[in-house]
């Protein structure tokens, strides 16, 4: 008999995968708005899948490309499927290449759309936002300073709603 799962975010990734069922633009349908930087020739995963994956790993607890392809390996076959994985689940390499090209403002840009959606206050309330900025620190090359961002938190949720890079401590 396998042991019984004692991780509590395994609710929460269900959770997740069934938002993209939802009426409401699902999280796999805002992900599905994203181009596919890959040539068509040689793709063997779904881009959403990979997406998908990649975002459900990260919000539970993943931090680099390994420790995403460890847990889209470790999930349940319920769980892919509803995160859109047909077959064998994408390998470290693949995910890493794909992530690596992806056009980041315009997956932040849906991320964020995709989360003020989901936070959006009832009628009559007003939204609270946090604004800050901060320094990516080990993130400047060649001489270059470490970018700067200047992001929104809504505070009911804990939602980032955006993002945007702006000049040092402007």
């Amino acid at each position: 008999m396998p042991a019984a799962r004692s991780s509590q975010t395994v609710p929460v990734i269900g959770r997740l995968a069934g938002l993209a069922g939802e009426a409401a633009p699902g999280l796999l349908a805002l992900l599905a708005k994203m181009e596919d930087p890959r040539h068509r020739r040689g793709v063997r995963h779904r881009l959403v899948a990979i997406l998908a994956l990649a975002v459900c790993a990260v919000l539970a607890g993943a931090r680099s490309f390994t420790a995403i392809a460890e847990w889209a390996a470790d999930t349940d076959e319920e769980t892919l499927a509803r995160l859109g994985v047909a077959g064998k689940v994408p390998a470290e390499s693949t995910i890493r290449r794909v992530l690596q090209r992806l056009d980041v403002d315009a997956f932040d840009k849906l991320a964020g759309a995709w989360a003020a959606q989901r936070t959006a206050p009832v009628t009559g309330r007003r939204r609270v936002a946090a604004v800050d900025g901060k320094t990516l620190r080990g993130s400047g090359r060649g001489g270059q300073d470490a970018p700067h961002l200047l992001a929104a938190l809504d505070h009911a949720h804990g939602a980032v709603l955006g993002q945007a890079g702006v000049g040092a401590t402007s």
